[in-house]
């Protein structure tokens, strides 16, 4: 069953209407052909899901859906390519959107579980979506595209040769919003959240709650109890269970785990999905400023100058520490976490374990 559109519901941005946008954003074109949407609505000044609903009628259409609802149809689509993304990595998967499930809650949780396409999905954050079909040098490139209440792209899905296109038409039909005007309401971002001052924070409490974790997930859970962001909580670890390395280690890993043909699990996410790649990685390149992985099947995209700290997290779990090394921009947000991929039971090989302990340091 659809709902009303959520962005129906949003604020618009002051000032700018759709023509405005389109005269701008082609005025841009003509100079830069190669930018891409995202970038072009930074420079803009706009948001992504702004530029695509100028294609409304053309080659967007406007969904109005209960988003878990709608993920759980993308089965019928087949073999696709998942694309998650934030400021300073893009991940690339493909496989079958199977296994979903979607969890009731406060805040809607979900998860897609398939060998290829993983997914934890945020719900709660998920308020636009698209269907959009445009001309490539390849010819038409379909894709479902969600956003969040500011516009900021959560999620993309892109049809593969192999995909159903009849099952995409089907779903771009019946979910299509009764608004399809070119004009999309979007909200302000929030207001950056400032740390709190280290001397009120009770590291105590903390340092002891963080080693009696019994699961990598309630790590989050304690950085909200003591009311930390993750960078924050990371500088006030015990310096044997966090530690700064350099920013240049995600190449370093990368190439390494390559060359001893060990597997990795890649997390890159948003406040709206997190995508995990589980396996081998090969081809290791970097290109100008972005550091690659082009294998078939999985492509990852880091613009390097994005990645301002690194660190080595160590967290207690009822199986034994689990060691990862995450990596941050210059405003504390994400980009990307690394972990060994260990099956359950399985004696964790050494190989990462030496590793994280021989990436240099920042004192």
């Amino acid at each position: 069953m659809t709902t009303p559109n959520p962005a129906a519901e949003l604020t618009t941005d002051a000032g700018y209407t759709a023509e405005d946008i389109a005269q701008q954003w082609s005025q841009l074109r003509q100079t830069e052909p190669k930018l891409r949407i995202r970038d072009a609505a930074a420079k803009l000044g706009v948001s992504e899901a702004q530029l695509v609903a100028l294609g409304c009628g053309t080659t967007a259409t406007r969904l109005s859906a209960d988003w878990g609802d709608f993920i759980r149809e993308l089965e019928a689509l087949g073999p696709v390519m998942a694309l998650t993304r934030n400021d300073g990595a893009v991940s690339e998967k493909d496989g079958h959107y199977r296994n979903v499930e979607i969890f009731a809650g406060h805040t809607r949780m979900g998860q897609v579980l398939d060998s290829g396409i993983d997914l934890r999905l945020f719900l709660d954050r998920w308020a636009i979506g698209f269907a959009v079909c445009e001309d490539s040098p390849r010819g038409p490139r379909r894709s479902f595209q969600f956003f969040d209440a500011t516009g900021t792209a959560i999620h993309k899905t892109y049809l593969r040769e192999a995909s159903h296109v009849e099952a995409f038409e089907a779903l771009s039909k019946r979910f299509a919003a009764p608004d399809q005007s070119r004009e999309q309401a979007v909200s302000a971002p929030p207001p950056p959240v400032a740390e709190i001052p280290d001397a009120e924070v009770d590291v105590a409490g903390f340092r002891q709650g963080w080693r009696e974790l019994k699961d990598t997930h309630d790590f989050i859970r304690l950085t909200h109890r003591f009311k930390l962001s993750r960078t924050q909580a990371l500088r006030l670890a015990e310096p044997e269970m966090a530690w700064q390395v350099r920013p240049d280690s995600f190449g370093r890993i990368l190439e390494e785990v390559a060359a001893a043909r060990e597997n990795i699990m890649i997390f890159v996410g948003n406040p709206g999905c997190i995508q995990i790649h589980s396996g081998p990685i090969h081809n290791v390149k970097l290109i100008g400023e972005w550091l690659n992985v082009l294998d078939d099947g999985f492509n990852l995209h880091v613009h390097e100058p994005k990645v301002h700290s690194a660190w080595v997290v160590k967290k207690p779990t009822v199986r034994g520490i689990v060691t990862g090394v995450e990596f941050f921009d210059a405003t504390g947000e994400q980009i990307a976490i690394l972990h060994a991929k260990r099956r359950e039971g399985e004696t964790p090989s050494p190989f990462w374990a030496e590793l994280c302990e021989c990436l240099t340091r920042v004192s």
